[in-house]
């Protein structure tokens, strides 16, 4: 079976979050199902370097404005298909948004043209390739179910995947004239919403299966607390909703070859992993204080709890905790922990940027990490964590909720507990989930033994793999391993 993904990023060759390592490592997953899947994803500048041995199989003189040519080869293991069209992709930094950190204000052609192309590769637009379903991933590549849907050739299957119902890309009704869709297109049934034009809309409406990226978040979505002005929709086609976990990359991300860590171990090693937190704590420059270390990988904003965490830091080093952060967002949110590293030297330290090396290290010597987000459609860093036993402390929400489980009596009792999970939007209930760790960290035979039963955990693809083989299977009448001519 022929699956092409549509993305606007994906790792190794461009990543800014989660959606890159979800776009990157399904395809790997699904090829022992009998899947094939190439990944259509834009011509960035760090996309176009690594592009060197591909081939061009069609130019086009006018994608929405400008001449592009799809250049198709294999780069880091993934078949991809790239739009080369530098007046809409070659720009530096960020895929997303300028220097300056403003949207580009042509994002609205820059994404419907991933769309329309996807549409058209899945019409036969190049010999010799047409794949028989089309999975397009956030609101990037929201249109290209519209386009399908509103093409009078298509018979190509397709499949929306929300990985975040808070970027709904919406644009203001003037561009619709400009997006090639016939004019009944503008409508509830189609791209409109609120008089404009939501391309993740698009892709829920138009769509044939609406998948997330947990079933908690395919749950939660369809209520007014977090269905962000959609739930509607998602209620009226409840049947083809469904939540399918994210995995990870188990080979990328394991800590018994990680050549970025400093010693690499196994669960029957984890004592080591000492040498891993010594090497944090100087890189960080905290103190050598035996307490336990939090850390927190993540973008500094809102959504992922980060102003709770500013208010619940001071308890967390009068506990005994010291505190190592690596990201950027919001400024305010900067400058609260550039504060905390003055008022607590040696006890808190921030790292501004993301960088993929210092990740990989924090979650093989950390002993916690902290995720205290208001919501998480799936969440990453806590599968990390689990795989290099830096045990998640996690809100009740979301995937986070789906994927481990709270360290209570009863868990504990059963030998079941993978970290501390606690209910969302509180400081209160954040500092009270902070001392839980630090008392649980307190009894080291404990603490071993969840973090051992973390490392166990199933965090692959391969559950999630054969779910989303299933559900082409269902959409197309094939069976994964049948070829369309069969």
């Amino acid at each position: 079976m022929e699956v092409l993904s549509v993305a606007s990023e994906v790792y190794p060759l461009i990543k800014t979050g989660g959606l890159a390592d979800v776009a990157g490592a399904l395809p790997a997953a699904l090829a022992t199902h009998g899947v094939t899947m190439r990944t259509l994803v834009p011509g960035y500048p760090t996309v176009m370097s690594k592009m060197t041995g591909g081939r061009v199989v069609m130019e086009l003189d006018d994608l929405f404005g400008a001449p592009a040519k799809l250049i198709a080869g294999r780069v880091d293991g993934l078949d991809v298909i790239v739009i080369n069209a530098p007046q809409l992709y070659d720009r530096p930094g960020n895929p997303y948004v300028s220097p300056d950190g403003w949207d580009w204000p042509d994002n609205w052609k820059r994404f419907a043209a991933l769309g329309w192309v996807a549409a058209e590769l899945g019409v036969g637009m190049v010999d010799g390739y047409r794949p028989q379903v089309i999975h397009a991933h956030d609101w990037q590549a929201g249109l290209a179910p519209a386009y399908i849907k509103f093409s009078p050739n298509a018979d190509v299957k397709t499949v929306m995947t929300v990985h975040n119902m808070a970027f709904k890309g919406f644009f203001g009704g003037e561009i619709f004239g400009q997006l090639r869709l016939p004019p009944h297109a503008f409508g509830v049934g189609g791209v409109e919403y609120y008089g404009g034009v939501s391309y993740l809309k698009s892709g829920m409406e138009c769509a044939d299966y609406v998948t997330t990226v947990s079933p908690n978040y395919a749950d939660e979505i369809r209520t007014p607390a977090f269905g962000m002005g959609l739930e509607g929709l998602l209620n009226g086609r409840a049947d083809t909703v469904v939540g399918i976990l994210n995995g990870i990359d188990t080979a990328a991300w394991n800590p018994a070859t990680d050549p970025t860590l400093v010693q690499n171990f196994t669960v029957n090693t984890i004592h080591t992993r000492r040498v891993n937190k010594r090497a944090v704590v100087e890189k960080f420059g905290l103190d050598g204080a035996d307490g336990p270390l939090f850390c927190v990988v993540s973008r500094l904003t809102d959504q992922k709890g980060m102003d709770l965490l500013l208010q619940a830091a001071d308890g967390l080093v009068d506990l005994g905790g010291r505190l190592a952060v690596l990201g950027s967002g919001e400024p305010y949110l900067e400058d609260g922990f550039r504060h905390l590293t003055v008022k607590h030297p040696g006890k808190v330290a921030l790292i501004t940027g993301y960088n993929e090396a210092l990740s990989h290290l924090m979650q093989g010597g950390c002993d916690a990490i902290l995720i205290p987000s208001r919501f998480e459609p799936c969440g990453l860093t806590q599968l990390y964590g689990l795989r290099y036993g830096c045990v998640p402390v996690v809100s009740r929400i979301g995937g986070l909720a789906d994927t481990v489980i709270d360290a209570n009596p009863a868990a504990i009792a059963a030998e079941v507990a993978t970290g501390v999970v606690f209910d969302p939007d509180s400081v209160h209930m954040l500092y009270e989930a902070i001392r839980k760790t630090v008392r649980l960290y307190s009894d080291e035979k404990l603490w071993k033994k969840i973090q051992r039963r973390g490392m166990k955990s199933d965090v692959s693809w391969d559950t999630s793999a054969t779910r989303y083989a299933e559900l082409y299977a269902t959409l197309t009448g094939l069976k994964t391993n049948d070829h369309p001519d069969d």
